[in-house]
């Protein structure tokens, strides 16, 4: 499969860089926080996704989606990134549509026509401790006639006080640290029994900390199958690596761009401070770190597409070197811009902050470097 976008692709990406340019700029981002905007989004802006298509990408031609890839996602996403637009499209076009894809006829056609239309927003809670550790989940789903009842807790849910649907990860069988006896369920938001309590992100969007005191589902609600649900978490946590490697590419792209632009600009000595070699030097290696990550996420998203057994690990490499480049773009970028980066008037601490959030994500560099090395047997 060759490392670059096809005809139609690129034409993907030149709409979506003009419109996510045009109405989802970083000053947007800023407006909601100036405001304390307490939703972490703009529905109008979400709805305006809908009408571009972007929301339905990944649902089937078949069910009302256009029936694209995760190549094609990751084109929006890294629009997304290097803008610093706060939506929930890697929560709700990607995360939840990949794992509903798993779920039966009537979630699917509950679910996707509302997500294809800009009317509901997905979130995934996987995590529960304070790093990204799947095979700890410990959340109880213990058996109530047909259904379910929920006991325990999830962090770090991206938009889940405001998600309708909620893609959990719960524990039926076995325990914490087994892959076996998971189970994935899709719960609606406002149901007895569930407390949210959101908390600001240092990037000023906003997560959720879930608790589940004997929530009730019922067999419906299962996504895949009972005990059997490792496998479909992996493809999601996998297309969510993908996705969270494209958006993490727009921020590092975006930080460098801002860079690039400043070392034209800035001078001192009477000369721009980008003729002076060092920071060319510096500038070269961070394209080209840029340059590699960029490949690494594009073979991700095409294996992903094709349903390749080696897709986990191309994820996982995938958001190793995006974390890596995308960090040294934003403390390239700070660092370059000298004491203006440091301050809150100036952009580039902006792509710093949301880049961090983003390397936490659905586990950080040196987690997915750890990981990729035990499937490979290492």
């Amino acid at each position: 499969m060759p490392l670059f976008l096809t005809d139609e692709q690129t034409m993907l990406r030149d709409t979506a860089r003009q419109f996510v340019a045009e109405t989802a700029s970083v000053s947007h981002m800023r407006s909601l926080r100036d405001a304390k905007d307490l939703t972490g989004f703009s529905r109008d802006l979400w709805k305006q996704f809908a009408e571009m298509g972007f929301t339905s990408i990944l649902i089937p031609e078949a069910e009302g989606g256009l029936g694209l890839g995760h190549v094609e996602a990751g084109v929006v996403l890294e629009e997304i990134g290097h803008n610093l637009t706060p939506s929930p499209f890697l929560s709700t076009a990607v995360a939840a549509v990949t794992a509903l894809k798993s779920g039966g006829a009537d979630l699917r056609q509950v679910w996707f026509p509302r997500i294809a239309a800009g009317e509901a927003v997905a979130a995934l809670a996987v995590d529960e401790g304070a790093k990204h550790r799947p095979a700890q989940i410990a959340l109880k789903a213990e058996r109530s006639g047909n259904g379910f009842w929920l006991t325990g807790a999830k962090n770090f849910v991206p938009l889940g006080h405001v998600a309708d649907l909620i893609v959990v990860a719960a524990r039926t069988g076995g325990s914490p640290g087994e892959e076996d006896g998971i189970t994935l369920f899709a719960v609606d938001k406002g149901v007895a029994g569930l407390t949210v309590t959101p908390e600001r992100l240092a990037d000023a969007s906003i997560a959720a900390w879930l608790s589940f005191d004997g929530v009730e589902v019922d067999g419906d609600a299962v996504i895949g199958e009972i005990d059997q649900g490792w496998a479909g978490l992996s493809r999601i946590l996998s297309a969510g690596r993908a996705g969270a490697s494209s958006e993490m590419l727009g921020v590092g792209g975006g930080a460098m761009d801002m860079t690039i632009g400043y070392l034209k600009e800035r001078k001192q000595f009477g000369v721009p401070i980008g003729s002076f070699q060092a920071l060319q030097h510096r500038a070269a290696h961070l394209y080209s770190e840029m340059e590699v990550a960029r490949a690494a996420v594009l073979k991700a998203q095409q294996l992903l597409d094709a349903d390749d057994q080696e897709a986990e690990r191309a994820a996982l490499v995938a958001k190793a070197m995006t974390g890596l480049a995308a960090t040294l773009a934003v403390q390239e970028g700070v660092q370059m811009h000298g004491g203006i980066g440091m301050t809150d008037e100036y952009d580039i601490g902006f792509y710093m902050k949301r880049g961090r959030v983003l390397a936490e994500l659905f586990g950080d560099a040196n987690w997915a470097a750890d990981q990729l090395a035990r499937v490979s047997d290492y």
